[in-house]
Formats: C-alpha cells, sequence, structure tokens
C-alpha cells in the first residue's frame, strides 16, 4: 500500500502542509499470528522517515478477518500521506468515516493504527509511551495471575506457589463437576474434546451452590496475605448475582469480575447493596461512555478496560482519567489474547495513571516472545516499564509467520454455551 501523496488525501487537515516536513504515512499493513494459541491481528503504520514505523493490536480472536478488513480495506488507505503526529485529529476523522461508527469490530481496527500513532510519537521524540502520557506515577505496576483447579486443595496449592513467585494478586477460578465452568481447565481428554465441539453446558445453580464455600475455603487455606479475585463471565442474572456478592462475604475477594453482563448493568446499583465485596467490570465494553454512569453512581470499584475494543489509547486515557475523578481503580484486560503489543500500551497507562489498581498478565510461551521482542514479563509478581522509546516492543515478521492462524472457528467456538435447559448462554 503505498501513499498517494498529498492531493489525494481525502479531508485533509488544513494545518497540514507537506513541505514544511515531518513524517508521512506510506503504508499500513496488517498481520495475522498465533504464536499464544489464540490470533493476533497486528498492524504497522510505516512512515516515509527511515526506520521509523509504529505497532498496534487489533486482536479480537473471534472476528479477526473482519478485524482485518476493516484495517486494510477502510482505515488504512485514509491514513496515507498524512502526518502521523495528529492522532486526536486522525482518531476522529477515522472514527467518523463509517457512519455506524463505533463497536467492537470497528474499534478494535481503529485501536490498531491509533496505538501504532503513538508508538511512532515515542520513537519521533525518543521517550517511552509512559513519559508522553505525563510520566510517572509509580516505581511498578502490580500484576495478577491466574489459577484454576478441581477442588480448594489443588487451587489453595497453586495460590501458595503464586505467591511464592511474587504475585500478591492471584485471580482464582474452581471448577464446578458437571458444568462448563468458565476459566477451568478440562480434566482429561473426553471432557477436552467435548469443549471443544461445544457439547457442555452450563449450570448456574450448581455454580452458586459449590463456587462461593470453595473461594471461602480457599481463603482460609491460604491466609490473609495475598488478594483473591474471582471471575463471574457475566453468566449470572441480576438476583444471582446479588446472592453470589452474599455469599463470598468471607473470602475477602479484592474484586468480582463481571458479576453482571454489560445488558444488565443498570443493576449495579442493586448489587453495591448486597454486599462489600468490590466489583470489577468493562473488558466488553466498546464505548467509553458506558461507563459513566457506573462512575457517576460510585457503583462499580474497578474499570476492567480493554484498550482494542474501546478504540486505542486516545480514548482510553481520557476514560482512565475519569476514573481517577470518580475515585475507581483501572484493572486493564491483559490475558493471551492481547498481544505483547497490547500489554506494553497496557502498561504505559498503569504506571502513568494514579487511577491504577492491578493489572492482568498473561504468561507468554517462549514462541510469543520471540515474535515480540521486548514484550512486557512480569517479574515476581510487577511489571517495571521499558525505557525503550515508543512501546518498546517490536515484531519479528520471519518468527510470525512460523505461527499461522487457524480457522476462524477453530478458535471462536469457545464462546458458544449452552444452558441446562438446552438454551444458548452468554459464554
Amino acid at each position: 500500500m503505498e501513499s498517494p501523496g498529498h492531493a489525494a488525501v481525502l479531508a485533509p487537515a488544513p494545518w497540514d502542509v507537506p513541505s514544511v516536513g515531518g513524517a508521512r504515512v506510506t503504508g499500513v499493513r496488517t498481520f495475522l499470528c498465533a504464536p499464544q494459541g489464540c490470533p493476533y491481528v497486528i498492524t504497522r503504520v510505516e512512515t516515509d522517515q527511515p526506520g521509523l514505523y509504529g505497532l498496534g493490536c487489533a486482536s479480537d480472536p473471534q472476528r479477526t478477518l473482519a478485524i482485518r478488513s476493516v484495517v486494510d480495506d477502510y482505515l488504512g488507505p485514509m491514513l496515507l500521506g498524512r502526518d502521523p503526529a495528529d492522532i486526536e485529529d486522525l482518531h476522529r476523522l477515522l472514527l467518523n468515516s463509517g457512519y455506524w461508527r463505533g463497536g467492537s469490530i470497528a474499534n478494535n481496527a481503529l485501536a490498531a493504527i491509533d496505538v501504532a500513532l503513538w508508538d511512532i510519537k515515542g520513537k519521533v521524540a525518543g521517550l517511552p509511551l509512559y513519559q508522553l502520557l505525563g510520566g510517572r506515577a509509580r516505581e511498578y505496576a502490580e500484576a495478577y495471575t491466574h489459577v484454576d483447579g478441581v477442588d480448594v486443595d489443588e487451587v489453595a496449592d497453586l495460590v501458595l506457589a503464586a505467591r511464592d513467585r511474587g504475585y500478591r494478586h492471584v485471580r482464582v477460578q474452581l471448577a464446578v463437576p458437571g458444568t462448563d465452568t468458565y476459566g477451568t481447565a478440562p480434566t482429561d481428554e473426553r471432557q477436552a474434546e467435548r469443549r471443544r465441539m461445544r457439547r457442555e453446558s452450563w449450570d448456574s445453580l450448581a455454580y452458586l451452590r459449590h463456587v462461593p464455600p470453595a473461594l471461602v475455603a480457599v481463603r482460609d487455606r491460604v491466609g490473609p496475605d495475598v488478594e483473591l479475585l474471582h471471575d463471574a463471565h457475566e453468566r449470572m442474572t441480576p438476583a444471582q448475582a446479588r446472592q453470589f456478592v452474599r455469599a463470598v462475604e468471607d473470602a475477602r475477594l479484592y474484586f468480582l469480575e463481571d458479576a453482571l453482563a454489560p445488558e444488565d448493568a443498570a443493576h449495579f446499583p442493586g448489587l453495591r447493596t448486597a454486599g462489600s465485596t468490590p466489583v470489577a467490570v468493562g473488558e466488553l465494553y466498546a464505548d467509553v461512555a458506558q461507563y459513566l454512569p457506573l462512575l457517576e453512581q460510585r457503583v462499580i470499584d474497578y474499570a476492567r478496560i480493554r484498550i482494542p475494543t474501546l478504540g486505542g489509547l486516545t480514548p482510553t486515557r481520557k476514560l482512565v482519567a475519569a476514573c481517577e475523578l470518580f475515585g475507581v481503580r483501572t484493572a486493564p484486560h491483559g490475558p493471551g489474547d492481547v498481544s505483547p503489543v497490547g500489554q506494553a500500551a497496557n502498561v504505559a497507562l498503569d504506571i502513568s495513571s494514579p487511577a491504577f489498581g492491578v493489572q492482568e498478565a498473561a504468561t507468554f510461551r517462549d514462541a510469543t516472545l520471540e515474535v515480540f521482542p521486548g514484550a512486557p514479563v512480569p517479574v515476581a509478581g510487577r511489571f517495571h516499564p521499558s525505557p525503550a522509546p515508543g512501546l518498546g516492543v517490536d515484531f519479528d515478521e520471519s518468527a510470525a509467520r512460523r505461527h499461522p492462524v487457524t480457522a476462524p472457528l477453530d478458535h471462536d467456538r469457545w464462546a458458544l454455551l449452552r444452558a441446562t435447559d438446552g438454551s444458548a448462554h452468554r459464554p
């Protein structure tokens, strides 16, 4: 994709005069790879300055090809010939270029370009990205890791092992016998195959009976000096969520994540009065405005922001500022389906914002670390920022080619879920 020259640029900014100098976007390229097992969409924005390019993450493992098409066929061509420094203008122009704007697919595509522009800006300035966002507000960002198991003893042992590795925050998921439990690994080949074909069902009542007392028992086993988190993954009704909050009081959770789905957000005031357990939500939100009623009503404690789904750093940094004003902490989404490029953007926000609470951390495979030199990796449960300009992460195209993505339905089938009565259920 080559730059068409200034005369062919649609809706050029009146202040953008090519003769003044500065970099110009000459190409926007996308790459698909899966070194972590899930598909990544990586965008590279190239300029006419030797060696100057930026990287962005558009990774949505369920609509990978659609997002790539939005970048390649719509947003990328509109960026050619423009000055990459005008991030606010370019974000708004590209956002409005689709009259029916917003949504997860369009936002992921926009986010990839937006983050790449911030990466370029940091490289031009010779500064790590967090310096452009206001500088350091902390020495490091606390991270949380994930453990899961079939019973209390197994999970408690894994929590203690994580604590011994330096993690002070651990997300705990417990298997519920006879049901497709979110966040737990299959126990044998038969169950693995049934899950692969999506033939196990979800039983909310069994979850309500089994998990709260198990979380309390894990707390009793591990003691008070490690923070426990749990993700309900929006699988409960509002009434069930209120019951759950009451039942886990003695587990003293750091937060309960996604007790309610975005469609049920109006029930958060009722969840607040049901108990004292802190609540977190937001990884499914595709518009920063979805957070505003929850912030204004003071009914959530942690915002689970996902930079790609929100459209990039440009809108997300404004949301983070609003969280600070309303006393809500951030807990950015960072499992394995967020690439190291996306995680580096998370860490830049974490390090620079007073509103930061805790950062979700994936354990990147060796293959992923090879594809993404400079990938952020927690040490003793902490992310320390890279001193390199921009995001501090690079992308090895030749290594990425060794890890092609699978067919779309091979990965996105995990979201297909049915309840015990056969009805389709939220994943």
